[in-house]
């Protein structure tokens, strides 16, 4: 058979994606919510309630009980497990897990006993902190100092040291609980976690997602020493062996065989994090496509031919199931900051998405706005607030048309201008999420970065991408296959951008930089 799964463990789910690899189809999906279906785990937005605002943990017992619960649904909905060739995974990125020496030796993992059951005894730590947790401000500093500065750190792992990242919540972990951290024999990252309970024992961790830790060495593709050693002692010993992302690690273990029918030696693939797998999940393995998901944050990332390095310390640079690298940038101001302006008008998403960009014209008049509605990451802008530069009834908000092109406008200037930095430029844009359904945003985007949008529909694309691994992983179909079969854009959905706008944007572009160095200066 040519089925293969892909799982998606993200912040708030856990979701199953089944292809048919030689009819080129989705043939099922299903997915289990943590908040609704799982709510004794007081989780309901992915994480536990912390008095610190700035503490996100999870508990990752739920995600082992989540597989239990998205693994019988499917049983009880037919599901022929029987039939699925091969099995990979997504991860939510840079959240860790730590076991105790238990988890060492595979155990038996006879049917009887549930997986919380079997994995509550493993863990030397109760809770995971999550990408979302920024409570490591002190250790990214310190980790910065004692690996020799920020450039260094960028240059070896192709990322700033940052609060989200793994190793900054590991040497945390050292500093406030030394005891546990001692009792810890592995520290695994979501990825890595939910691949071991697959396989029954250790997972290695892959390229893609290990990048997203500040502990990987990109030119190396293993362990960097001076970054373990500016983040923990004994820290080289606790960490899984790294692996490309097409290698199988493992076959299912008897648990998963005895319980729900699986065969008996199906090939387990590398678990990946979720931007890895999204990468290749909306056919953008190659350099040249860069993909903008349009969503709560607006993000862009593509494959790069080389590892460069976001010299301002925004973007970063991850490993590409496919081969070589990936960048990503995100910006936090995305489709709350488009929803922002469009309330403050009262307009509905037909006016903003069409009726406003056919009373404006492209470059709006020179009148340009800065969205930095909530605090930005890209660039920092710690002190939210909107700016406005331009006529008066722009500035004093007269003209609707005018605000909704702007947001748009700046938005996509902002997406090429911290882009910059990425060598492999792009000819086409392939657009997901929300925003990726409007026509003025998409033609704003085309022109902006005079390339070709083409306008996908694929919904998880994170969990689609983990089951094109699995199937280029255990019978290499090749990635040019794979993305013509799962990834194709909506025919006659094609968005091409207008010489005219493209020079309109081109010599507005100086201007709207100047104005972030303006604001981000002051």
């Amino acid at each position: 058979m040519g089925w293969f799964l892909g799982l998606d463990s993200s912040t708030q789910s856990l979701s199953a994606t089944l292809i048919d690899a030689e009819k080129g189809t989705v043939a099922a999906e299903y997915g289990v919510n943590f908040g609704t279906d799982l709510p004794e785990y007081s989780c309901p937005q992915g994480f536990l309630e912390h008095p610190d605002p700035l503490v996100k943990h999870s508990d990752p017992l739920m995600w082992a009980a989540a597989l239990d619960l998205l693994l019988t649904n499917m049983a009880n909905d037919d599901v022929d497990f029987a039939c699925i060739s091969g099995i990979s995974g997504s991860g939510q990125q840079h959240g860790t897990v730590y076991l105790n020496a238990t988890s060492l030796s595979r155990a038996t993992w006879e049917s009887g006993a549930s997986l919380v059951e079997r994995v509550t005894p493993m863990l030397s730590r109760e809770t995971a902190p999550i990408w979302m947790d920024s409570a490591t401000s002190p250790e990214c500093a310190e980790i910065t100092a004692a690996a020799g500065g920020a450039d260094v750190i960028r240059q070896r792992t192709g990322s700033s040291a940052v609060e989200r990242f793994s190793g900054p919540q590991v040497r945390r972990f050292w500093r406030t609980a030394p005891g546990e951290y001692d009792q810890t024999a592995v520290i695994h990252l979501v990825s890595s976690f939910m691949c071991s309970l697959l396989i029954g024992g250790n997972a290695p961790i892959d390229c893609g997602d290990g990048a997203g830790m500040n502990l990987l060495n990109l030119a190396a593709a293993d362990w960097d020493p001076v970054l373990l050693n500016a983040t923990a002692p004994g820290l080289a010993a606790k960490l899984p062996p790294v692996v490309s992302a097409d290698q199988v690690v493992g076959a299912i273990c008897p648990y998963f065989v005895q319980r729900y029918g699986f065969t008996p030696g199906t090939p387990v693939v590398a678990w990946s994090g979720d931007n890895p797998n999204s990468l290749v999940g909306v056919g953008g393995w190659r350099a040249g496509v860069a993909v903008i998901s349009l969503g709560t944050s607006d993000t862009y990332f593509a494959a790069m031919t080389n590892p460069t390095v976001d010299p301002d310390g925004y973007g970063h640079v991850f490993g590409n199931p496919a081969g070589g690298f990936m960048s990503l940038i995100c910006f936090k101001n995305g489709a709350l900051a488009r929803e922002a302006v469009k309330d403050e008008f009262g307009l509905s998403w037909a006016e903003f998405d069409v009726d406003a960009f056919a009373d404006t014209p492209a470059g709006n008049n020179g009148n340009m706005m800065l969205p930095y509605f909530v605090p930005e990451i890209t660039p920092l802008v710690l002190e939210s607030g909107p700016a406005y530069r331009g006529d008066d009834a722009f500035v004093q908000g007269r003209t609707p048309a005018q605000r909704v092109r702007a947001i748009v406008e700046a938005q996509a200037m902002s997406l090429r201008l911290h882009s910059q930095w990425i060598q492999d430029e792009a000819d086409t844009l392939r657009v997901t999420g929300g925003g990726s359904k409007s026509p003025g945003i998409c033609q704003v985007l085309a022109d902006v970065f005079d390339a070709k949008v083409e306008r996908l529909e694929t919904g998880n694309s994170a969990g689609l991408g983990a089951a094109m691994r699995a199937a280029n992983g255990v019978r290499h179909i090749p990635w040019s296959e794979l993305s013509e079969q799962f990834c194709g854009a909506v025919k006659g959905k094609d968005v091409l951008p207008i010489p005219e706008s493209v020079a309109t944007y081109s010599r507005q572009f100086p201007a709207f930089q100047a104005y972030v160095e303006e604001r981000t200066k002051g």
